[in-house]
């Protein structure tokens, strides 16, 4: 975690932000707590992407299809604002690096290590699509690790299957191109 500095925010809604957990292309993470003492982590998107109406409904998507989920497989939704001056959302804080940086840090996994975390992921998805919802962007970063099984996070271009609009152009591809499926890459339907 890294410390706050000068010029952001120190309350995003209801919830004081204690550090800097992460930064991206679409926003920065930080760690928070609510008035009740609930550790969060609150998502804020970059100012620039509140101007567009797309980006403001594919935030609101991400929240929504996170909602839907649970618990079990995701960082719980607690609170957003997708329609705040700059949109947020607060989820509840999952302790656990992301895979990417336990394997950077650490090595390649033990295999039987490998093996639980497969057959999490094979769950998560599972609930993941019996809720009707693509994720699109699976991937190291974001998976995390917590101590009772993964955590699928960063669901911004999660799709609802039979959905009938997109929020992407036909045979456009959504996604991280080294972790996609070759008919997404193809821009095709990946809903199957």
């Amino acid at each position: 975690m890294q410390p706050l500095e000068a010029g952001e925010p120190h309350t995003i809604g209801a919830y004081r932000l204690l550090g800097r957990l992460g930064a991206g292309g679409m926003g920065r993470v930080y760690l928070g707590r609510s008035a009740g003492g609930r550790t969060v982590a609150v998502k804020v998107v970059h100012p620039h992407f509140a101007l567009d109406e797309q980006f403001r409904a594919r935030f609101r998507r991400e929240v929504e299809s996170a909602r839907r989920i649970g618990a079990q497989w995701t960082a719980p939704v607690l609170d957003a604002d997708p329609d705040a001056p700059v949109p947020w959302v607060a989820t509840g804080y999952v302790a656990g690096p992301p895979l990417s940086q336990a394997i950077t840090e650490h090595g390649p996994l033990p295999e039987h290590a490998v093996r639980t975390l497969g057959a999490g992921l094979a769950e998560a998805l599972a609930v993941v699509h019996g809720q009707g919802i693509v994720h699109r962007d699976v991937k190291p970063s974001n998976v995390l690790l917590a101590l009772d099984g993964p955590r699928l996070i960063d669901f911004g271009i999660a799709r609802a299957l039979g959905a009938a609009v997109s929020l992407t152009s036909s045979g456009v591809s959504v996604g991280s191109p080294g972790y996609m499926a070759p008919e997404q890459i193809r821009g095709r339907d990946v809903s199957g």
